[in-house]
């Protein structure tokens, strides 16, 4: 039984039931019954000799049937024939022989009869036949001798066989007989030449007859042609427009070659096909066209074949009778042939007896008609007899009972007991008809023939059938009942019927349930069970699709499943209908299906089917494998020319990726041999190309094929082929001439390359004259790619060509080019140098021009150097550095502007002017200063600590004053309140760097901007966020801190991407009320930068003018983003001069990332990336070897995924100041005087010992020599760092002291040395003890004694009360002060 619907399966248990309507009831095989042929050979049955012969007959019955055979009508004693035997339980006969025995002695008409006792059944007659393959006859076949353009047939006749055998030409090498318009086969088997063509002599034609019963081949002799032509032939004028050369050959109408003729016939049988053939001769060709008179031809049935000449039809009907015509055209006319077709039938069914299963004194009838052309007759027989004699020789109770009329038979009133089989036989001359129909009179009660109690599955929405097959006699009527509730089922969606069954036209959910099946007669009745489900159906929702992927990558297929949550489905993936082999490149997970490194062996049809016990559902999807192409093959060089070959390969494989071009590249031994060039490409439909060559080269030559996937490597290389010599084509390129002196020109041009020589001893021939003069030209003659000439006057335009020239000639000259002499030194200077209009950052720079014969050279520009000589902020030391700036102009009283200039400077420049090797000499030297400008931001702003309504704030002095600081600016301004506020303003004096900060409301956050001020207004500004609150992220209670980082800041600080706008200035006018004004504050934000107008005041101020100024603002916003991957953010710099601290926060998991620091530069409008610095370390870094005064973009990526990165941040290193290093804190110092002071002590000591003893002092010379060493010491030590403000607010930058102090200092220090100095001299010279005095051992008659006589006292350093309590430098603190103190 089979299952309904898309999704099929069956199983013992659960299954559909498929219905036949008007099927055969079936008795059970456990009742007597009649024997039924179930099984028999074909009517027209051939045999091979080789093998046994096996004639089919089974049949069943209730007792088991017997068999017997008629053969040619006659009974077939096969027990007295050994090679005969019956298998057992069957009839079928086996038939056996040996070598040399001869089947054809059984060929004949075999007739099998089944009997038992209730009838007998028959088969139909069997015609067995043996298969026959006799040999061609032999033959000598003679040439064929047949004028050109003349038509020719080859006649076939081959050997008649059983089956007849396939027909095909051949010549001698067994090349098939090309076949076309001109030159076909028939259905005869015969060859066809509508015309001969002269080459149709080149190979002769043999007919081959294969044999397929007996797997042999026979091969006629074969034909020759001779074809007699009147001019001779020229096979290089051959081609397929004129195949005859241009000679000239009589065209011909055309004329019917088969069928002859105008008119002809043809009869068909039904259902059978049709093939209708016309082929013509003529010259030209003729064509063939078919129609059919009366009618047209049916294109679902009809197929042309063979060029048009034959007409085929399908399946042949009594429709299809009628007159075809086929017509023959060519350019000199036109015939037609009518072919009438006539359709004849054998015997076909229009109603087929069945067994009839009959009750006692019932009745009923037998069928039997038939239809065919001529119409067939209908022959009745009982029991393998002729119904007609039984009716002559029967009772008159069979009489009673049974009477025939024609093509039925019609049973009154059965009796038990009367049970036959009955054969109808319907024939004509075309063929017959035979079929077996039981009546079985039977009286038994309903009984039930399927299982009892079924289960049946089904797919919600599909036809469904319910089986329940019964039998009874009288046949019982049957009804359908649901849940065992209401009347019969029938109508509506149900549909019942004859054999049992209950359709359900669309099953639905509500259609669940159990269904009673009930058969009722006069003898009882019987009844089924029958459960049904609904199941949801299995499907696929999302399915693989086709693709493409490259070699060795990764392709994945969906495939997800919805199904029925009751029903487990099994999901299966096969490879080209078979079961796929899930190696270890190949996984499948629940919803899909993945291909690691994939290869060309992975390319296929891939089926995902999902199964479940009743239905399935499956998808295919076909995975093409793109590859690189395999190299090209088998190159060939051909058609060699002086410059020029013609190359021809064979492509390789293209590996499913169209092949889109080719790359031929080449290689030569002559000037860099072993390296292979690229010479030209060609698209991929070509394999022949032309190359164009260079002269004097010896080349081979390889192919690199090209698809979407990449190239194949290179072919083999071809034979090496070398060009002859010639004169160069080219003409030297670059030609220029320039002085390298005063008194010369140096020609010089670029030297043709290798494969632009053309030959050996390559010469350049320069000829050169002096502009405009007239002069004869000068030349010259060099193998080199230069040539100077001597001796000329400055800067003197001179004309230049030149040519390259090589054995085999010279080649094209070049046009004339203007080259000039050597320059010599501008002889005059800029005069009246002068600076006007001079602001904080930029000035007017005038002068008088030069005359620019003194030049001696060409005017490159007024060349303007100048350099920053200090500040003159207090303190503030800069290092000296000489700029310039170029300024191109031919005016008598030119000017300029000078930018760039650091506020509050003094500055210094000269001007020159200058020609492209020299500079004249200086103009006068010109000193001006900058005006006071607003500050740089403080080098850093941040919150120490918080407590609930207080903020400890640091920062640090800016690295630029620009002027005299003169406070600091605080703008505070909540930004998490529900309500606007405005911003409040504190002022902070200058000397101040810490500030705590009351806040008004504890539970707001604030934003802070600090900047410094000077008389010019506030700087830069530095943006602070007030940290989180313990109910906010970020933030503990117990630390109260905010993550600390310090950033540098600076206004032309452009994030990218995307570029800020450029914010517009605001001014602050002075006002008597305290309401705020109304200037809007404008925020621009970038990540983590900011460019923020400062937000207007409300304490008093002067006006004051503010740049739109760049803050970074640090912390998570309010609204805090959850990211869905790892993220990077909030990068800040901390920048010195060649060195930079950097800080970030990211998500990845803490001990597992590494990072990457990207340095840039702006280079010509684009980034250029300079330093990339690997980290593996959390941050914060420090970075070294940074340049000093230089502008970087920086950003952090992630090493493992390179997409997550910071944005880029913009920060400036600061300028490289002279480092100070206070030795007076390292440890090796102190040590050092440390030791020196113990050792002094000691000397003192034994000195006093010696003295109270009246000795000399002979480690005196030894203390003076310490005390230089000191005093050199001292004068080497660098100042002390720290920071020390005087009263009036001056600071010094270099050493703390104020400008007064140093000063003051300076002067003490000149005169606290000169004794020192001056012990240097007696230190040098000769020591002599004395025992009178001790003047020899300090610095003569200047020393200093104590009363008794020594000279310790000379090491004290005196120091007047003032110089002591004014002195607040590094000196005062000095661990060199503090040994002179102590000695």
């Amino acid at each position: 039984m089979l299952g309904q619907g898309v999704h099929v399966a069956l199983t013992p248990v659960l299954f559909l039931l498929l219905w036949q309507e008007a099927g055969p009831i079936e008795v059970p095989l456990d009742l007597k019954q009649p024997p039924t042929i179930i099984k028999q050979s074909v009517k027209d049955y051939i045999v091979d000799p080789r093998d046994n012969i096996i004639i089919e007959c089974e049949a069943k019955g209730n007792p088991t049937p017997t068999f017997l055979w008629r053969k040619n009508g006659k009974f077939f004693n096969f027990g007295n024939d050994p090679r005969v035997t019956m298998q057992k339980h069957s009839g079928t006969l086996k038939i056996g022989f040996r070598p040399g025995e001869r089947p054809e002695d059984y060929e004949g008409e075999y007739q099998c009869f089944a009997s038992n006792d209730h009838g007998v059944a028959m088969s139909n007659k069997i015609l067995l036949r043996v298969s026959k393959a006799p040999l061609w006859p032999k033959e000598i076949l003679e040439p064929r001798v047949v004028t050109e353009g003349s038509p020719l047939i080859l006649p076939c006749n081959p050997p008649p066989g059983l089956p007849p055998p396939q027909i095909f030409w051949m010549d001698s090498n067994m090349n098939p007989i090309p076949q076309n318009e001109r030159v076909s086969m028939g259905q005869n088997g015969d060859l066809y030449f509508s015309n001969v063509h002269l080459q149709d002599a080149e190979r002769d034609y043999s007919c081959n007859a294969r044999f397929n019963f007996t797997h042999t081949i026979q091969q006629k002799n074969p034909f020759s042609l001779r074809v007699q032509t009147t001019e001779p032939y020229n096979d290089t004028s051959f081609n397929a427009t004129d195949p005859y050369g241009g000679r000239r050959v009589a065209e011909s109408r055309p004329s019917f070659l088969t069928p002859s003729g105008i008119q002809s016939s043809k009869m068909v049988l039904r259902d059978q096909e049709l093939l209708l053939e016309c082929i013509a001769a003529g010259l030209p060709t003729p064509s063939i066209t078919w129609f059919k008179k009366g009618a047209e031809l049916p294109a679902k049935k009809v197929k042309f074949e063979n060029n048009n000449k034959v007409l085929r039809v399908l399946s042949v009907s009594e429709e299809d009778a009628g007159d075809y015509v086929c017509t023959a055209n060519n350019n000199v006319g036109m015939i037609r042939h009518t072919i009438s077709v006539d359709v004849k039938a054998a015997p076909y069914w229009l109603d087929k007896p069945t067994n009839l299963i009959l009750a006692p004194d019932e009745g009923g009838r037998l069928v039997c008609r038939a239809n065919g052309k001529p119409k067939p007759t209908i022959q009745w027989f009982v029991d393998g007899e002729p119904l007609e004699a039984k009716i002559r020789e029967g009772s008159s109770n069979s009489v009673r009972h049974r009477e025939m009329l024609g093509d039925t038979i019609i049973f009154r009133s059965v009796e038990i007991g009367s049970s036959a089989v009955y054969q109808c036989n319907a024939s004509n001359q075309h063929g017959y008809l035979l079929a077996n129909a039981f009546v079985s009179v039977l009286d038994l009660s309903p009984m039930m023939l399927g299982p009892k109690n079924q289960l049946i599955q089904v797919i919600e929405n599909n036809r469904t059938f319910l089986d329940c097959p019964f039998f009874g006699s009288p046949l019982p009527e049957h009804r359908w009942f649901k849940n065992g509730q209401g009347s019969g089922l029938d109508g509506g969606h149900y549909r019942t019927y004859l054999n049992g069954s209950l359709e359900i036209k669309r099953t639905r959910r509500e259609d669940e349930g159990t269904y009673t099946c009930v058969a009722s007669n006069m003898l009882g009745k019987a009844e089924n069970q029958v459960h049904l489900e609904v199941k949801e159906p299995t499907r696929i929702v999302q399915a693989p699709v086709h693709q493409s992927a490259v070699r060795g990558t990764t392709a994945r297929f969906d495939c997800k499943v919805n199904s029925d949550p009751t029903l487990p489905v099994t999901v299966t993936w096969t490879k080209d209908d078979k079961p796929l082999d899930l190696r270890w490149r190949l996984k499948k997970d629940k919803d899909s299906l993945t291909i690691s490194n994939i290869n060309e062996g992975d390319a296929g049809t891939y089926t995902c089917m999902a199964k479940s016990a009743i239905d399935q559902d499956s998808v295919s999807a076909r995975l093409t494998v793109l590859g690189r192409p395999d190299p090209p093959m088998d190159l060939d060089l051909s058609d060699p020319a002086a410059r020029s070959v013609r190359l021809t390969w064979i492509p390789g494989n293209d590996h499913n990726s169209p092949i889109t071009g080719f790359l031929v590249q080449f290689e030569e031994d002559r000037w860099e041999p072993g390296r292979w060039q690229n010479l030209t490409s060609f698209s991929g439909d070509l394999n022949s190309v032309v190359l164009q060559l260079s002269p004097y080269v010896n080349y081979q030559f390889r192919v690199i094929a090209i698809n979407s996937v990449g190239q194949s490597d290179p072919s083999q290389p071809s034979p090496r082929y070398k060009t002859s010599g010639a004169a160069p084509d080219a003409i030297p390129r670059g030609l220029r001439g320039w002085g390298t002196r005063n008194d010369n020109m140096e020609i010089t041009w670029e030297p043709l390359q290798d494969l632009e020589r053309n030959g050996p001893n390559l010469q350049y021939h320069v000829w050169w004259r002096r502009k405009d003069s007239g002069e004869q030209w000068d030349s010259g003659t060099t193998p080199s790619s230069n040539y100077v000439v001597q001796n000329t006057d400055t800067y003197v335009p001179y004309e230049i060509r030149i040519q390259a020239s090589n054995e085999f000639g010279s080649g094209p000259e070049s046009n004339v080019v203007i080259g000039y002499s050597g320059e010599d030194k501008p002889t005059e200077p800029p005069r009246q140098l002068q600076v006007s209009n001079v602001d904080s950052t930029k000035a007017q720079v005038k002068w008088k021009a030069v005359n620019m014969s003194s030049i001696r050279g060409e005017f490159k520009e007024y060349r303007l150097y100048y350099s920053r000589k200090s500040s003159l902020v207090p303190g503030l030391v800069v290092k000296e550095e000489t700029k310039n700036k170029g300024f191109y102009t031919t005016a008598d009283e030119p000017s300029g502007i000078l930018t760039g200039l650091v506020p509050f400077s003094k500055y210094k420049m000269s001007m020159v002017v200058a020609n492209n090797r020299f500079e004249g000499p200086p103009s006068n030297m010109v000193e001006f200063t900058t005006r006071e400008g607003v500050p740089d931001a403080p080098k850093f702003f941040k919150i120490n600590r918080r407590t609930l309504d207080t903020l400890y704030l640091e920062w640090d002095r800016p690295l630029e004053p620009n002027g005299i600081l003169i406070g600091y600016k605080l703008e505070y301004q909540a930004v998490n309140s529900s309500r606007p506020s405005s911003p409040t303003i504190l002022t902070i004096p200058h000397n101040v760097t810490k500030h705590t900060l009351r806040l008004p409301d504890r539970s707001t956050r604030y934003k802070l901007f600090l900047s410094a001020l000077t008389q010019q207004g506030s700087g830069e500004v530095f943006a602070e966020e007030s940290p989180h609150f313990s109910n906010e992220e970020g933030f503990t209670e117990e630390e109260g801190l905010v993550e600390l980082t310090n950033a540098f800041v600076f206004s032309d600080f452009t994030p990218t991407p995307p570029p800020l706008a450029t914010l517009p200035s605001t001014t602050i006018a002075a006002t008597e009320s305290s309401t705020p004004a109304t200037t809007p504050l404008t925020t621009t934000t970038t990540s983590s930068t900011t460019t923020v107008a400062p937000p207007p005041t409300t304490t008093e101020a002067p006006p004051t003018t503010t740049a739109a100024v760049l803050l970074i603002s640090r912390g998570p916003n309010l609204n805090v983003l959850v990211t869905r991957g790892p993220e990077i953010w909030n990068l800040t710099v901390d920048p010195n001069s060649v060195y930079a601290n950097v800080s970030w926060r990211h998500s990845f998991p803490a001990g597992s990332s590494a990072f990457v620091l990207e340095f840039a530069l702006d280079s010509e409008k684009t980034r250029k990336v300079v330093k990339s610095v690997p980290v593996m370390q959390q941050p914060p870094v420090t970075v070294a070897d940074l340049n000093a005064s230089t502008t970087y973009h920086l950003r952090v990526y992630s090493h493992e995924l390179n997409s997550i990165s910071s944005t880029w941040v913009i920060f400036k290193t600061k300028a490289a100041y002279i480092d100070q290093v206070d030795i007076a804190t390292q440890g090796w110092f102190i040590g050092l005087m440390c030791a020196i002071a113990l050792i002094i002590l000691i000397l003192l000591i034994v000195c006093f010992i010696k003295r109270s003893r009246g000795g000399k002092y002979p480690g005196a010379v030894w203390v003076a020599t310490v005390r230089k060493v000191l005093v050199r010491d001292k004068k080497d030590l660098p100042l002390d760092p720290v920071d020390h403000k005087d009263q009036d607010g001056s600071f010094d930058y270099q050493n703390g002291s104020s400008v007064h102090d140093r000063d003051k200092n300076q002067n003490s220090s000149d005169e606290d040395n000169k004794p020192l100095q001056g012990s240097q001299t007696s230190l040098d010279g000769n020591v002599k003890e004395s025992d009178d005095s001790l003047v020899d051992y300090g610095d003569g008659g200047d020393g200093q004694f104590n009363e008794d006589g020594s000279f310790i006292g000379q090491y004290t350093v005196k120091k007047d009360k003032d110089e002591t309590e004014g002195n607040e430098s590094s000196e005062a603190t000095s661990p060199v002060n503090a040994i002179y103190s102590l000695a």
